[in-house]
């Protein structure tokens, strides 16, 4: 296994961190996460922590962090909720009117489209735009259905296909969607990991360029492909899904491969 060594990440001038399995688990820290973000911000060093999670906004994302031990400004999260709105914004920029959307999600999608300039309207909408909600409705996934056969295009942040409860797995964004395929025809432009648009987008934020930029990130098939195809550096912690044993089933290496943010606390 490939260790870090002093000065091997000197040339990285910001980083982009996934947060389950990297910075927390099941809402506790990992070992060395508060002291790696302590770093960063006292550094002043550019950085974001990424999640496919679209239903809070940064500001309760922020706050349910600090519940959970770490002191994560709101300004340094990005979910697929604002990278979906982010490149919605962009696709209408020439169109001389706002762009309109009928949204299935909560708050932190619902905000970021709001707050992208985008027309909330289950009245002949442009867009079907499908994220995360604890909650989903047959009357919505239906109106999201016929819109959609009536010739709105169908986007959706992320492609996971469950999420994490006290009681176990919950359906999410990923298997609504493929209902809605099932039920159209038609797939969803997905935004959030691994799609690299949500690693781009992320880096115009903080004024980041992918030959001064790091991945950091727990899966190979989302957080490391995903930084690899957006030209990154990429780092896999194996304190999350994947395990040491698993990396050789997979056809690409990352960058480097550490046992845990913890490792990497001295390099940045």
């Amino acid at each position: 296994m490939k260790r870090n060594s002093v000065g091997e990440n000197e040339n990285i001038e910001c980083w982009l961190t996934d947060m389950d399995g990297v910075l927390v688990h099941e809402n506790n820290p990992i070992p060395g996460a508060a002291e790696l973000i302590d770093r960063w911000v006292s550094t002043s060093k550019r950085f974001l922590v990424l999640t496919n999670n679209s239903i809070y906004t940064p500001r309760d994302l922020a706050a349910r962090l600090h519940a959970s031990g770490l002191e994560i400004p709101e300004e340094n999260l990005w979910t697929s909720a604002l990278a979906t709105a982010e490149f919605l914004k962009d696709q209408v920029k020439n169109a001389g009117v706002p762009g309109r959307c009928f949204v299935v999600g909560e708050a932190g999608l619902t905000t970021a489209l709001h707050e992208a300039g985008m027309i909330l309207t289950d009245t002949n909408p442009d867009y079907v735009v499908l994220g995360e909600t604890r909650t989903y409705s047959f009357g919505t996934i239906t109106k999201a259905i016929r819109l959609i056969m009536g010739g709105a295009r169908f986007i959706a942040t992320n492609p996971d296909v469950t999420g994490p409860s006290p009681e176990g797995p919950l359906p999410a964004t990923g298997a609504i969607a493929a209902l809605i395929t099932a039920a159209t025809n038609m797939k969803p432009y997905i935004v959030g990991k691994p799609n690299p648009m949500m690693f781009r987008s992320a880096m115009r934020k903080i004024d980041a360029h992918s030959e001064t930029t790091a991945m950091i990130g727990d899966r190979m098939d989302t957080d490391i492909i995903a930084g690899i195809e957006a030209g990154l550096t990429t780092v896999l912690v194996l304190s999350g899904i994947t395990q040491r044993e698993d990396i050789n089933s997979y056809p690409f290496r990352p960058t480097q491969i550490v046992n845990s943010v913890s490792d990497l606390i001295s390099t940045v």
